[in-house]
């Protein structure tokens, strides 16, 4: 940890040793000075996988839907990424392993979920799919609205049967 911390001051503006701590950081379990160094990583160098898997795998510990969100960003930048791959497949897995209603109060703190839930058309929409099935279908081929709409059915907001 000392090691890292001087190397920090050494080389100022390099992304490199804020990863590296951070690592250090998340074997001792100081999650908060890990996240500190991940977002640091992250801002000296944004296009650097390794900053966004780091801080992944601080959050998937208690926010697995905000772990995918940042394994998401990874795959972004490197498409092939097997451990950003893996990582949003045990953020899902985890997900799915909520209680129905936990699941549903976790995504209502997602902005994401706010913003598709605040939309005037899309609660047009989710009323009339809500009544009518063969709406839903005619609404479900607007690439748009089915991601939306698969955004709320993955974090729980909505149910399908």
């Amino acid at each position: 940890k000392q090691w890292y911390q001087r190397r920090v001051a050494i080389t100022a503006g390099d992304h490199v040793p804020y990863s590296n701590r951070a690592a250090c950081y998340t074997k001792l379990m100081e999650f908060g000075l890990a996240m500190q160094d991940c977002d640091k990583c992250i801002e000296l160098n944004p296009m650097f996988v390794k900053g966004y898997l780091r801080k992944a795998a601080v959050l998937k510990i208690d926010k697995p839907q905000e772990a995918k969100a940042v394994y998401e960003k990874a795959l972004e930048i490197d498409p092939n990424n097997a451990e950003a791959k893996q990582g949003i497949h045990h953020c899902s897995q985890s997900l799915r392993n909520l209680k129905p209603e936990d699941r549903a109060k976790l995504a209502m703190n997602d902005p994401e979920i706010q913003q598709i839930l605040q939309d005037p058309s899309m609660q047009v929409i989710l009323e009339q799919m809500q009544k009518d099935p063969a709406a839903a279908q005619e609404h479900l081929k607007n690439a748009d609205v089915r991601d939306k709409f698969m955004k709320l059915v993955e974090s729980g907001v909505v149910q399908v049967r």
